[in-house]
């Protein structure tokens, strides 16, 4: 048995008009279906990155509050991939997206930054050679 690969990751959105524009029109995210669940109160948006990974967007009423900071443990953020980190820095600004410094990974010598979705959960760009 192995592991092929993250599949999907899901994020619950307190807003999720703000949640869905900022991952679909923001960051390009590719909309794959989008249902209403009735019987929850609640939307499930199936969104693609290019390489066919996938992000559940979920709304729900009244969805608590999870701190981001100071760090806890578990899932601390999710990254992605980027090969023109510049580029894709300054869309997030014209955006009116915050990003960190960009900083050069100690290990791999890369680049990445940090920057957070409307509900602050952080996010993260890290540089790397197209595949």
């Amino acid at each position: 048995m192995r592991l092929l690969g993250i599949h999907h990751v899901a994020v619950i959105a307190s807003d999720y008009a703000r949640s869905r524009d900022f991952y679909v029109r923001i960051l390009g995210l590719a909309v794959i279906a989008e249902n209403y669940r009735d019987a929850r109160d609640s939307w499930k948006l199936d969104l693609r990155l290019p390489d066919d990974s996938q992000l559940e967007l979920f709304s729900f009423p009244n969805p608590p509050a999870r701190p981001s900071r100071p760090e806890a443990c578990g899932l601390r953020h999710l990254a992605f991939r980027v090969t023109d980190l510049d580029a894709m820095v300054a869309h997030l600004q014209r955006e009116g997206v915050a990003c960190e410094p960009i900083r050069v990974d100690e290990f791999t010598g890369s680049r990445f930054t940090f920057f957070a979705d409307p509900d602050d959960l952080p996010l993260e760009l890290y540089e790397a050679p197209a595949r």
